[in-house]
């Protein structure tokens, strides 16, 4: 199938080819693609970081050659930074891949485009010397804090709550799936809140038993996630308290490891 890379900011990835169809998800700048059925002016997409599929504008992704995908560890680590496409200023938000040039300080091309970074090291997240630590989740959690929650979102400027924790664990080297049922198959089982730890992801479910929230946990029997925006609230046996309402708002199932 004929790879591409999205070279927007943000784009919707939705359920039908439609600009009226629900957004499930989004690709970020630098994500990859596999391409494949045509309709209309939309194309049948499977992103390559976590087998998510959903139907994307064609004119919003970059058709590239099998030697343009490239793989990398690197992510923007701060809350915008500037990208030069064919010479022209964009930026970019917290968590975008970074690739690297064979030679330092060349530009990279993909298909006719051609990418610039000029950014120092110091906006530069490297996942592989990355280890989650209270510190080191804080600075990422505290970058997403107060974004608004957005259904299918993946960004600072709109997230839900499987597109907060992939991007989070993403930038400690952890590839999670796209939804929250499908991350609680991920990783291993913690039996019960009491046997939790920092760094854990606890799962809510609905009142059929679905699991459809996820957050990460904190001390103190804090958690942190996307509930109308990205927060901080307690966690209980039986679920999420609002800090602020003192209402419950999420009823727990489970917890899963990865660190």
């Amino acid at each position: 199938m004929q790879p591409a890379i999205c070279l927007l900011s943000v784009v919707p990835m939705r359920k039908e080819p439609s600009h009226r169809s629900e957004m499930v998800s989004q690709l970020l700048f630098g994500e990859y693609v596999s391409m494949g059925e045509e309709k209309d002016d939309f194309v049948f997409t499977t992103c390559l970081y976590d087998g998510y599929e959903g139907w994307v504008q064609a004119a919003q992704l970059t058709p590239v050659t099998e030697a343009q995908v490239l793989a990398t560890t690197d992510y923007i680590g701060v809350e915008a930074a500037a990208v030069f496409i064919k010479g022209r200023c964009r930026n970019l938000p917290f968590a975008v891949p970074i690739y690297a040039s064979e030679k330092p300080g060349e530009p990279l091309h993909f298909g006719n485009q051609q990418v610039s970074y000029r950014m120092p090291d110091t906006a530069v997240w490297h996942s592989r010397e990355k280890i989650i630590s209270k510190e080191s989740l804080g600075d990422v959690a505290a970058v997403f804090l107060e974004t608004p929650y957005l259904w299918g979102g993946k960004s600072v400027f709109g997230i839900d709550c499987s597109g907060f924790v992939q991007q989070v664990f993403k930038l400690f080297g952890v590839k999670l799936l796209r939804d929250a049922y499908l991350q609680a198959e991920q990783g291993e089982e913690v039996k019960s809140i009491a046997e939790a730890r920092f760094g854990d992801l606890a799962f809510f479910q609905n009142e059929k038993g679905r699991i459809t929230h996820v957050g990460i946990l904190l001390d103190g029997k804090l958690i942190v996630h996307a509930s109308g925006k990205v927060r901080i609230d307690t966690i209980e046996n039986d679920g999420i308290v609002n800090i602020e309402t003192g209402k419950r708002t999420h009823h727990f199932h489970s917890i899963r490891r990865f660190f």
